[in-house]
């Protein structure tokens, strides 16, 4: 038996990394031309920590927060109303947790008569989960939809996946909220987020990137989650409703520019007590699990109100 030979590799000269289509390197930041089309959040800070500068397009975004219905709309609303101006078709809301105030969208952007909402029946939990699963994977495999948003507690990984691969073959802006509760478990997200109410500052959320296509973001981001405008007009809400009731007035109007030392704590109070969120003076809401926020002021939706109209123009 003959010996084999092996032949010598050849020297290859040290050129750095092989820059392919579609792949990048893990340190660094998926570029625009790495990732999907994307659309901007409209959220600058935001933009700048996302692959292609904005929400992937024909992808799952999957947002994580303690309670459903706090900062959904100030996180999306810029660009849904961005969305419906360039393209048509509807955004289809599955399984929304409250109704949205319609006069509050049009003044910010985004016309109620492009919103579809899906709502499962008031059957057993799990029927109404599956439900709102099927609801929201139709709605993505439909030509006249243009974006899908949904609150999908109880969604299992594999599930997850199936609402991403409809994105994908569709083209199609997919959002789903789940409790801030499976932030452990696995996701086949391309962007995760884990929103959170910022406690120094009123009007504001803190957004941290759990998962990009990048490096990890270790430092979460301070997005406004409504204007000083919006502020002075809840609280002015606040105070002539206790006015009213003969109780003693104890917080004052809140100034413009919004400041974030200790006297900001007030306006919190006002916004707590109005809104029905965790704060100072309302310590239990929203602890626990999704809950609902106290009922006392009516109206209350997504914290876009009728007060807020005038206060987004």
């Amino acid at each position: 038996m003959s010996a084999l030979s092996f032949a010598p590799l050849r020297d290859a000269p040290a050129k750095g990394p092989v820059h392919l289509q579609g792949v990048w390197l893990g340190h660094q930041l998926c570029d625009a031309h790495a990732s999907a089309p994307t659309q901007p959040t409209g959220h600058g800070a935001l933009d700048a920590q996302l692959p292609g500068g904005g929400w992937p397009i024909g992808a799952l975004t999957e947002v994580l927060q303690p309670n459903p219905s706090r900062h959904a709309w100030q996180l999306l609303q810029p660009a849904l109303a961005q969305a419906t101006a360039a393209r048509q078709g509807a955004v289809v809301l599955v399984a929304p947790p409250f109704e949205p105030f319609a006069p509050a969208l049009q003044a910010a952007g985004l016309p109620p008569a492009r919103l579809c909402k899906v709502k499962p029946g008031a059957a057993a939990t799990g029927k109404a989960a599956t439900a709102a699963l099927w609801a929201a994977e139709q709605a993505l495999r439909c030509r006249d939809v243009l974006a899908v948003v949904a609150w999908l507690p109880q969604a299992l990984p594999e599930q997850l996946r199936r609402l991403h691969l409809a994105a994908a073959q569709m083209g199609q802006l997919l959002w789903v909220f789940r409790p801030a509760g499976v932030r452990q478990q696995a996701s086949p997200a391309p962007l995760r987020l884990w929103v959170q109410e910022d406690v120094t500052q009123p009007l504001a959320m803190q957004v941290q990137v759990l998962k990009r296509k990048g490096p990890p973001l270790a430092q979460s981001l301070v997005l406004p989650a409504g204007s000083a405008r919006l502020a002075q007009v809840l609280a002015a809400g606040v105070l002539r409703s206790q006015q009213r009731r003969g109780q003693r007035a104890v917080l004052p109007v809140v100034p413009s520019p919004l400041p974030v030392s200790a006297p900001a704590v007030l306006p919190a109070f006002a916004l707590a007590t109005a809104l029905g969120l965790p704060g100072p003076g309302n310590p239990g809401a929203g602890q626990g699990g999704w809950q609902e926020p106290a009922r006392g002021w009516k109206g209350v939706a997504y914290a876009l109100d009728r007060l807020a109209v005038p206060a987004t123009r």
